[in-house]
């Protein structure tokens, strides 16, 4: 194994043979499989591991060490793309002179990197500040968020995800739900990063969340934009959220039931000649009404006024709590369905396995997925024929993409006792089986 201690002036063609030389200590020459170290994903990203990773020959390589190498290679690029924003940061405040001139640093100079950008990267006037705005937030307001991305921690597009969800907070708000949520966002997709963040940030100022959604809702507006088609785009901003989610949960509802009535037009083309027929009165009323379920999730302090801890709706995560209250307070049977936890989230009595199964989770458990479990269907962990039993600790909700990949491909889960599910690939193609979700 190599030390990660190089020599920081190498040169291009020692670190080829040192990536060489240490490749060939695992290299089969009598195999047409090329080793590579099983830690490979874990090294920490430099020079040191780009030398390594230039020298393999990814053509030799099982579906095992593929996924390794593919890891190593995501976070190298992390690596790199800290450095390339770095280097745009070094741009803003290194006073312009000729090649051989000294290093000398302004502030003053900032206002001018644009030009410097667009000349140098080829790029608009937009997309340069575009670039230096982000370079400011990963160096200057967050750097914790480039030290994780710097180290392969994160991706690119987690730290644009963290940088765009705390860009309304002050500095010093912004880096306290930064360090909160840097403990787990290498394991959380961007989605679930999403919410993530939105959560913590209506925790740390439930008065400044609540006026945000007074100001967006008061902004509402609707546009609609011909596109290059023929077609137009429908656009609207700034509804409030419990209605969104109604009215989605009722366009679905009726293209469901069009579709199992026949239909041949695709889920997306009903849903959207549904909204269309909707608005303009032509629905016939001949689909029977839908009475799916939107589930949202509050605890017990936050529904009595005690507490301003957002809640969870399903499929759009979280919510400031006056809108879980009036959720809560307005509901009717054919709409909505509130779960009232503890502080420590521990589920009331219900009235069916399969409510309480959607209750436990409210979206499909696989990796990543943010399906609404009301959407979804039942999965036995240990199959029914397998002597499975049909019970709430066996049910767990997967989404019918998921549920049939996770059976033909030969995927295994367990559920930790924190409440997680570890998922297992099939040994000889996936790489990390440990990988855990929720």
């Amino acid at each position: 194994m190599f030390d990660y201690d190089l020599p920081s002036l190498l040169t291009g063609p020692e670190l080829e043979s040192l990536a060489a030389a240490g490749l060939a200590a695992w290299d089969e020459t009598e195999s047409d499989r090329q080793l590579i170290p099983t830690d490979l994903d874990e090294w920490i990203p430099g020079p040191h591991l780009s030398a390594v990773l230039s020298s393999i020959d990814s053509s030799r390589l099982n579906g095992h060490g593929a996924v390794i190498v593919m890891r190593a290679w995501a976070h190298q690029v992390s690596h790199d793309q800290a450095g390339y924003y770095r280097s745009i940061r070094e741009v803003a405040t290194a006073v312009p002179t000729d090649e051989n001139g000294p290093p000398l640093r302004s502030e003053q100079w900032f206002e001018y990197t644009n030009l410097e950008l667009r000349a140098a990267l080829t790029l608009t006037r937009r997309a340069a500040d575009s670039e230096l705005g982000f370079a400011y937030d990963l160096v200057e307001r967050l750097p914790a968020v480039w030290d994780a991305l710097n180290s392969g921690d994160i991706d690119l597009r987690k730290a644009r995800e963290i940088a765009r969800g705390t860009d309304h907070l002050d500095d010093h708000t912004a880096r306290i739900v930064v360090d909160r949520v840097l403990v787990s966002a290498s394991g959380l997709t961007t989605g679930q990063l999403r919410a993530r963040i939105r959560r913590l940030c209506i925790g740390t100022n439930p008065e400044d969340a609540q006026q945000r959604v007074e100001n967006a809702v008061e902004d509402r507006r609707m546009v609609i934009e011909p596109t290059v088609d023929g077609t137009a785009d429908f656009h609207a901003y700034g509804a409030p959220i419990d209605r969104a989610a109604a009215i989605g949960r009722k366009i679905n509802g009726l293209a469901r039931s069009l579709k199992r009535a026949g239909e041949g037009r695709t889920m997306d083309q009903l849903r959207m000649d549904v909204f269309l027929d909707l608005l303009d009165g032509n629905h016939s009323g001949s689909v029977q009404r839908p009475r799916g379920m939107v589930d949202i999730h509050v605890d017990l302090k936050t529904l009595t006024e005690l507490s301003e801890t957002p809640g969870e709706l399903a499929g759009y995560g979280p919510v400031i709590a006056h809108i879980a209250r009036q959720v809560a307070k307005t509901q009717t049977d054919s709409q909505w369905r509130t779960t009232v936890t503890d502080q420590h989230g521990n589920i009331g009595p219900t009235t069916s396995q399969k409510r309480q199964i959607h209750a436990r989770y409210p979206t499909c458990v696989f990796l990543g997925c943010r399906m609404p479990a009301a959407q979804c269907d039942i999965d036995h962990r240990t199959p029914w024929s397998e002597g499975g039993e049909t019970s709430v600790e066996n049910n767990k909700p997967l989404c019918r993409y998921d549920h049939v990949g996770r059976h033909k491909a030969g995927w295994t889960y367990l559920r930790l006792p924190e409440g997680q599910h570890q998922w297992t690939g099939p040994p000889d193609i996936y790489a990390n089986p440990g990988k855990t979700v929720r």
